[in-house]
C-alpha cells in the first residue's frame, strides 16, 4: 500500500510538473464573443477569422498561443460575467473582443480596473473607448462612418429626404443615427421620418405605416442583419422602393440568407471587402480562408476579428512582455500596421485611424463599390 501511495505522489508530481512547464510555455488569449444568442453570426464570424490568424501565427515570444473563447451570448450581464472568468479564472493576458459595442461597454470596465488590454474587432461607439487606457479597437468609430453615410446618401444618391428606422435596444444603432442626422440634415437634408424597432422584432408593419407615406429618397436602417433583413423584405412586398442604407452591422452572410432578393441593393458602410485588399496579410488570409471555406470569401467579421489577434501579438512582440502595462502602452502606438483590412494607426484614445469601404448587395454577394480613406 505504501509503495502505491509512493508511486500516486511521483506521478502526481510529474504531472504537475508537466503541466507547469507546459503553462510557462503559452500565452493565454481570451476570445469574448458572442457565440449564441441575437447576434451569434458575428461571433461565429469572428471565431473563424481568429483561427485562421492562430494557424497563420501560432506563436509570440518563442510561445505558443492558447485562445479561450468565452460567450457573451449576445447579452450586456453576460458579456460582463464572461469577462470576469476571463481574467479570474482562466487568467487571460488580453482579450480580443466584444463584437459589438453594447457589449464591450458592459465588460469593458472590469478589463480597465484589472489592466487587461482589450482590442474589440467591431465595436464603434466612441463611448466604447472613451476614458478608457486599456480598451482598443481595430475599426473606425460610428461619427466617421454616420458622416460617410450621410455624405454618400447625399452626395451620390441624390437623396434630399431621408427616413429612419432604429434598433433603439442596441447603442451602436442609436449612435450610428445620430451621426447620420447630424451630417444629413446640415448638408440641406430633410428627416422625413424616425421610427423605431428592437433587435428582437419581426414585424416591421407599424414603422412601415409611418415611413411609406413620406416617399423617402433613401432608408436608413443602421442596425444588425435580421432587422435590416427583415425591414427590407417586408418594405419591398408593400411596394416601398427606395434605396436602403445600411452600416457595417448589416455585413453578415446571414443578411442575404434572411432576406432574400428583396435585399438587392441594399448598401452599406464597412470595413472590408476581399476585392478591396492590398496587404500582403490580406492575401495570404484570404488564401489560407479559401482553404478552409472553399467558395466562400472571408466578411469583415473574419477579417477584422483576425486583425485584432494580430494586432494584439505585434503589440506583445513590441513590448517584449506579456503584462498588461506594457502591451497597453505597445497597442497605443501601433502605427501604420499593414493589417488585412488596409493599413491602420491606433492612438492613445484607443480608436484606429483606416479605411472605409462601401459594399452592396448584387447577385446575392457583398459587391465592392469604393474605398474612402481617412
Amino acid at each position: 500500500m505504501k509503495k502505491v501511495l509512493i508511486g500516486t505522489f511521483i506521478l502526481f508530481s510529474v504531472l504537475l510538473l508537466a503541466s507547469g512547464a507546459s503553462a510557462a510555455n503559452t500565452i493565454k488569449i481570451g476570445a469574448w464573443l458572442p457565440m449564441t444568442g441575437a447576434v451569434a453570426a458575428y461571433g461565429q464570424d469572428g471565431w473563424a477569422g481568429i483561427q485562421i490568424a492562430m494557424k497563420m501565427k501560432p506563436t509570440v515570444l518563442d510561445k505558443k498561443v492558447e485562445v479561450v473563447v468565452a460567450d457573451t451570448k449576445s447579452d450586456k450581464i453576460e458579456a460582463a460575467n464572461s469577462m470576469s472568468r476571463l481574467i479570474e479564472k482562466d487568467k487571460v493576458i488580453s482579450v480580443i473582443g466584444e463584437m459589438i459595442s453594447g457589449d464591450t461597454m458592459a465588460g469593458g470596465p472590469i478589463a480597465e480596473k484589472a489592466k487587461i488590454p482589450i482590442i474589440s474587432p467591431t465595436a464603434t461607439n466612441p463611448l466604447v473607448t472613451q476614458g478608457k487606457k486599456y480598451v482598443f479597437r481595430v475599426c473606425f468609430i460610428d461619427p466617421v462612418q454616420g458622416d460617410i453615410a450621410a455624405k454618400y446618401a447625399f452626395n451620390t444618391l441624390k437623396a434630399r429626404k431621408t427616413a429612419l428606422i432604429v434598433d433603439k435596444s442596441q447603442d451602436y444603432c442609436v449612435g450610428l443615427a445620430k451621426f447620420f442626422k447630424d451630417t444629413f440634415t446640415k448638408l440641406g437634408g430633410k428627416i422625413a421620418a424616425e421610427t423605431f424597432c428592437v433587435t428582437e422584432d419581426k414585424d416591421f408593419s407599424a414603422q412601415l405605416s409611418t415611413i411609406k407615406p413620406t416617399h423617402p429618397d433613401v432608408i436608413y436602417a443602421p442596425n444588425y442583419y435580421s432587422p435590416v433583413a427583415l425591414f427590407t423584405k417586408q418594405a419591398r412586398e408593400l411596394g416601398v422602393k427606395a434605396p436602403v442604407l445600411s452600416g457595417d452591422g448589416a455585413q453578415a452572410d446571414e443578411l442575404i440568407q434572411i432576406g432574400g432578393k428583396e435585399v438587392e441593393g441594399v448598401a452599406f458602410t464597412g470595413h472590408f471587402n476581399a476585392k478591396a485588399a492590398t496587404t500582403k496579410l490580406a492575401k495570404d488570409f484570404i488564401s489560407q480562408f479559401g482553404k478552409k471555406y472553399p467558395n466562400k470569401e472571408p466578411n469583415a467579421f473574419h477579417a477584422l476579428a483576425a486583425d485584432a489577434y494580430f494586432v494584439l501579438l505585434d503589440a506583445i512582440t513590441r513590448a517584449k512582455s506579456t503584462k498588461g502595462e506594457a502591451i497597453r502602452a505597445a497597442l497605443a502606438t501601433t502605427k501604420n500596421f499593414e493589417a488585412i483590412s488596409g493599413k491602420l494607426s491606433i492612438g492613445e484614445d484607443g480608436n484606429a485611424v483606416k479605411p472605409m469601404v462601401i459594399n452592396v448587395v448584387k447577385g446575392g454577394k457583398f459587391e465592392y463599390l469604393i474605398t474612402i480613406n481617412p
